[in-house]
């Protein structure tokens, strides 16, 4: 079927994909975070105590841990247009139901209930992105979209405060479901899962993008896709410790930070809320630099080991140093100013992590990309819960802080032994022995 000549466009189709995946990951973290802020006011006003929060704070990790392999096989089977439609819907309704929690049971069920709606959120707009974005700038996709994620991070802590001092913390998770229901509607409206069916897409567009298939996305539903899960599970588990290492300490972040500025600094929420967004918009930055600056490498270069491995070393490294003053130091300038360094190093590794399931498997990118993000669900599951018990205990941040610290330099280690060149691709796994003609 042939197409018109495209009109020059300012935005391509594909680009207004990625910023629907940017809308997505914005609003799914402000979803997720939202109560780390709320935190101190929810305790108070349900009597609960550290541990007790630390178990609502993880439980929302247990059913997106569990979920992450299973939902992006669902990705790669359902499609993402019908996939993240009802993930958005069970998205914004257990929002809403937070809103309403009368103690911690209802807390932990309402926060399990959204574990379950993002489980598979990523690795399916992963799949899309495989789909969308052309193989050079997977990377950059993947970074641009956790970027916004981690915007949505920075902007939570203040937006949240405000609204719990002018309406309250109920409020702030009814608003967020309004908005997050909001998004489905477009998504489903522009959305296609095959780009060769979106009806403005154009044949100078097509040609940037993977190769497509020519056939109706009911077609697609049909075809028999074999997973080759052994040789996947084989070459994405190193993959997975990395994430949980690095899981571990950025749930540290999304869940305790406010708390511990609030508690261990005596200031108060609208100031911690600042000093919370300062810290956490050094990692919108991190996210952003560190898929482009990996293709960069890897366009450079023509060493996908080399580019993939060098960001993920140099962000590790670079946050195991700085975390270490929140060991010995307190002011809070100067911790302020060490977390956010942290931070920024720490998310230089998320679009690389993320990038690698597409390296490794770019035909099974949802299933490869939940195996991977399962290190941490898991990290999530273990992070908040512990590291609350472990104030509770000793009464002493640096504790749960060095266990980061611990686990930043195991991840360090491992990263040394990936190969993000070797493909498992298709399902009698010849392509596992292909390797790059160039390494480290």
């Amino acid at each position: 079927m042939g197409r018109k000549k495209a009109r020059r466009r300012k935005v391509s189709i594909s680009n207004k994909i990625l910023l629907l995946l940017c809308g997505l990951y914005f609003i799914a973290y402000v979803d997720r975070v939202n109560i780390a802020t709320a935190a101190p006011f929810i305790e108070d006003d349900l009597n609960l105590s550290s541990s007790q929060m630390g178990f609502i704070l993880s439980a929302f990790a247990y059913p997106y841990c569990f979920l992450q392999i299973a939902g992006g096989w669902a990705g790669d089977k359902l499609g993402p247009r019908k996939m993240l439609s009802v993930i958005g819907i069970v998205v914004a309704g257990t929002t809403a139901i937070t809103g309403a929690i009368s103690g911690m049971w209802s807390a932990m069920l309402a926060r399990i209930g959204l574990g379950v709606g993002e489980g598979a959120a990523f690795p399916t707009a992963t799949k899309a992105m495989t789909k969308w974005l052309p193989r050079e700038k997977w990377g950059f996709g993947q970074g641009v979209t956790h970027a916004s994620s981690r915007l949505g991070n920075a902007i939570t802590p203040p937006l949240i405060a405000a609204i719990i001092v002018s309406l309250g913390w109920r409020s702030s998770f009814f608003i967020m479901a309004l908005i997050t229901a909001l998004w489905v509607v477009v998504w489903l409206w522009y959305f296609r899962d095959n780009p060769n069916n979106h009806p403005k897409i154009t044949n100078e567009e097509l040609a940037a993008l993977p190769p497509q298939s020519d056939t109706t996305e009911k077609k697609e539903k049909k075809e028999k896709k074999v997973i080759p899960w052994k040789q996947l599970s084989k070459r994405i588990l190193p993959i997975t410790l990395i994430d949980f290492c690095y899981g571990w300490a950025l749930w540290v972040y999304l869940t305790w930070l406010p708390s511990f500025l609030y508690t261990a600094y005596q200031i108060d929420i609208q100031k911690s809320a600042i000093f919370t967004a300062g810290i956490l918009f050094a990692g919108v930055i991190g996210d952003a630099l560190g898929g482009g600056l990996s293709d960069k490498i890897y366009k450079r270069t023509n060493n996908l080991k080399f580019a993939r491995k060098s960001v993920l070393v140099t962000g590790l490294a670079g946050s195991f140093i700085f975390l270490l003053p929140a060991l010995f130091v307190h002011n809070l300038a100067l911790i302020a100013i060490s977390l956010s360094l942290a931070f920024f190093f720490l998310e230089l590794c998320n679009a690389n992590l993320w990038a690698i399931p597409m390296d490794i498997a770019p035909n099974h990118s949802g299933t490869a990309s939940g195996m991977m993000n399962t290190g941490f669900g898991i990290a999530g599951m273990v992070s908040p819960l512990l590291f609350g018990f472990m104030i509770d205990v000793t009464g002493n941040w640096q504790v749960p802080f060095s266990a980061s610290i611990i686990l930043l330099f195991v991840g360090i280690v491992v990263t040394l032994f990936i190969d993000p060149s070797k493909k498992v691709d298709l399902a009698d796994s010849d392509e596992e022995n292909i390797k790059s003609t160039t390494s480290i």
